[in-house]
């Protein structure tokens, strides 16, 4: 990944995404032939594979912005690795083993009976992953929320896009802490308006999601600090890589659980948010190569307000249901309007700088 390919044409970014696309598709359909022997049945899985592909783009696209972020700091090898690596992690190990591995604790069967009800009795399979939602919901929602408020709670950060809060979090970021406290007392709000074992269930797995985040930054900061002793290829992203994986796992929760109201089918399932995955890492690629984050500068704001609200929402979740187009639209439509303060903000720089030019020039 490097500079050269930043005047390559967007499509060029999506070739691959569009090639799994194809063949995710044209698998989905032979599969519901084989589920259904009829036509209508084909088509059926055929187009919810398409929606899942859809789901999952728009629930991920803050998770390319965030990714872009934190890749453009990595040597170009550990790039590599984690869209390669990545992916694979991505699609098999989010997508197909997450589900199977909490099927299997939550069921208390092995792997391979996970598999088995999957393929046999899908109902079960997915009574058991909705089962599991309340514990896995509060830990992906307060991991998310640290993301989030990391970000905000920098006293370094000097761009502003919603001025007169961001600026405060700035200002309050010298208090040792402050994110770990707002996280915890928003855990106690929604513990409290839960019942009994549901409560106790939900405060450890947010505990557990809070404690996920403080080791991955220790680990990460001692990983990349210790650069000095690694390899020449092993340099700026090791700790990174990690970073990465677990937030992409974090983000992959509201998806897979959020599947399950389309589908009950493990491997359909797959398919579509397998091809949703290719999408968000080709916006990846093309977000880092074509410096994207730099020229639209309030994108970022963006996509970071939409973790923040992806992390409520999920926590409201242990509480209702909330449909998961209210999710997707809500972080897009934030992504589109920090995308349009951006052009804004670039049209006035622009118009500045027209405006300048006599005069400066007049002067000489």
């Amino acid at each position: 990944m490097n500079g050269s390919s930043s005047g390559s044409p967007v499509l060029a970014y999506f070739k691959w995404a569009i090639i799994v696309t194809v063949v995710g598709l044209i698998g989905g359909g032979f599969l519901g032939w084989n589920m259904t022997g009829t036509l209508s049945g084909m088509a059926t899985v055929f187009f919810i594979c398409a929606v899942l592909a859809v789901l999952e783009i728009s629930l991920s696209f803050d998770n390319a912005i965030v990714n872009a972020n934190k890749l453009k700091q990595m040597t170009p090898v550990w790039q590599k690795r984690f869209l390669t690596w990545g992916i694979i992690i991505a699609v098999f190990g989010m997508r197909i083993v997450f589900p199977l591995a909490i099927v299997a604790i939550a069921g208390n069967i092995g792997p391979i009976a996970a598999l088995r009800l999957a393929a046999v009795e899908p109902a079960a399979y997915a009574r058991i992953m909705q089962d599991a939602h309340l514990p896995i919901a509060a830990f992906g929602g307060s991991f998310l929320m640290m993301v989030g408020l990391t970000y905000f709670f920098n006293q370094e950060k000097d761009v502003h896009w919603i001025v007169f809060l961001e600026k405060a979090m700035a200002r309050f970021a010298t208090i040792k802490g402050v994110e770990i406290s707002l996280v915890l007392i928003v855990m106690l709000i929604f513990a409290s308006l839960l019942d009994g074992d549901d409560a106790t269930r939900f405060m450890y797995a947010a505990i557990y999601g809070l404690l996920a985040f403080l080791l991955v930054e220790v680990l990460g900061g001692l990983l990349d600090a210790s650069q000095r002793t690694m390899s020449e290829a092993a340099r700026g992203g090791v700790g990174a890589f990690i970073y990465l994986e677990v937030l992409d796992a974090s983000f992959s929760f509201d998806g897979v659980i959020g599947a399950f109201a389309l589908t009950q089918n493990l491997f359909v399932i797959a398919i579509g948010l397998g091809i949703g995955a290719m999408y968000v890492r080709s916006m990846t690629i093309m977000l880092v190569e074509k410096g994207t984050l730099a020229e639209y500068r309030y994108l970022e704001h963006g996509a970071f307000y939409a973790i923040l609200i992806l992390a409520v929402i999920m926590f409201v979740q242990t509480l209702t249901h909330i449909p998961e187009v209210i999710t997707g639209l809500g972080g897009a439509t934030l992504i589109g309007i920090s995308f349009w303060s951006s052009v804004r903000y670039n049209r006035r720089q622009v118009k500045r700088s027209e405006d300048a030019a006599p005069v400066s020039s007049h002067g000489r």
